[in-house]
């Protein structure tokens, strides 16, 4: 596939990312230094531990996501579930498991003399809030990418957002508890009611009703594309403001996002791999596998953002380590793309 094409297909916003990211950064450090008086202004807008501003932004982020999720189609769930299978033991099964892994073996024994270890905790802790957070909307534009079969991809994703909701708090907290980690509860409940079920909700909603007054026409051609840039926008506001707190610890420590960064990648490749892999060992066509590897493989990094600011609070290097995930995830994943498509023939046996 040529550059020119995922340009087109992916989108402005969504195919810079990685740019944004750093330029969203570059602005909250100038912010966090020399107009110190914003984000402290910020920060007295809080509720039990969870800056108002920023949830309202990172609402700004899901909510979208929700709309683009068509529930009604886990009654298909029946059909050829080998798919299933495959995306819900690599999400949460393996992978939270194997991020944990890597990121403490590079952060407590290759980084040991390059981080210290109070700082290796925190970063541990976002590794696996991205882990334990496998990817909701964004999978759809890596599916189309590889030209997945849309209407499975949709299954995959509906079922997903449904296991968040009793597999993702447990398994954080049980990981986060080996970590060293001490499990404020409460606060992690709330954050999941905050930005999966009250989001969820709404977007269930939202859809139901507008479907069922204008129909699925207006919806997907006339209502959802309203809301393409707020997600992004939303995002990168977001960043704004987490930067200008963390401002001092990036000026300090810039070396420390490229070592985050290290592990984050690896596992990235090692979980899509394991389920693309595991999608042609079941003998499943191409367009049901590479998005099955594209949605373990990426992150629902707003969520891990969400959670990592209502549990640490925005200026802990926890969060810091969860917006790196954010910084990789796209020519990561465009690598993958590519890679996929690559190996289309790999497949062969769909043909047959």
């Amino acid at each position: 596939m040529s550059r020119a094409r995922e340009k087109t297909d992916i989108g402005f916003f969504e195919h810079y990312l990685s740019v944004w990211v750093l330029l969203c950064m570059a602005a909250g450090v100038l912010i966090g230094n020399f107009l110190p008086g914003i984000p402290e202004f910020l920060g007295r807008f809080e509720y039990a531990n969870v800056s108002i501003p920023i949830a309202v932004l990172i609402w700004l982020m899901i909510y979208p996501m929700m709309l683009k999720v068509d529930f009604r189609s886990i009654r298909n769930v029946r059909n050829n579930p080998r798919g299933l299978y495959v995306t819900w033991v690599v999400n949460w099964l393996i992978k939270p498991f194997t991020m944990y892994a890597i990121a403490w073996f590079f952060f407590f024994v290759v980084f040991k003399n390059l981080i210290p270890a109070e700082f290796a905790r925190d970063y541990l802790s976002g590794a696996i809030l991205l882990g334990a957070a496998p990817c909701t909307a964004m999978v759809f534009v890596w599916s189309h990418l590889t030209k997945g079969n849309p209407a499975y991809t949709v299954v995959q994703v509906a079922t997903n957002d449904l296991i968040i909701l009793v597999a993702f708090t447990p398994i954080v907290a049980f990981l986060l508890g080996v970590g060293g980690v001490s499990i404020p509860w409460d606060t992690l409940l709330l954050s999941v009611v905050l930005f999966v079920v009250i989001p969820l909700a709404a977007g269930i909603l939202t859809r139901t009703l507008l479907v069922r007054k204008k129909g699925e026409a207006y919806f997907t051609g006339t209502f959802l594309p309203k809301f393409n840039a707020v997600t992004i926008i939303g995002l990168l506001l977001t960043l704004v403001i987490i930067f200008s707190i963390q401002g001092k610890v990036i000026l300090e420590k810039p070396l420390h996002i490229a070592l985050i960064a290290v592990p984050l990648v690896i596992q990235t490749f090692l979980i899509f791999f394991i389920a693309y892999l595991a999608s042609r060992a079941l003998k499943l066509p191409f367009d049901i596998a590479a998005p099955a590897g594209m949605i373990g493989a990426s992150n629902f990094f707003e969520l891990a953002v969400a959670v990592a600011v209502s549990l640490f609070g925005a200026s802990s290097p926890v969060v810091l380590a969860t917006i790196v995930g954010v910084l990789v995830e796209v020519p990561v994943m465009l690598t993958l793309v590519r890679i996929a498509n690559n190996t289309k023939g790999w497949f062969t046996h769909e043909h047959a």
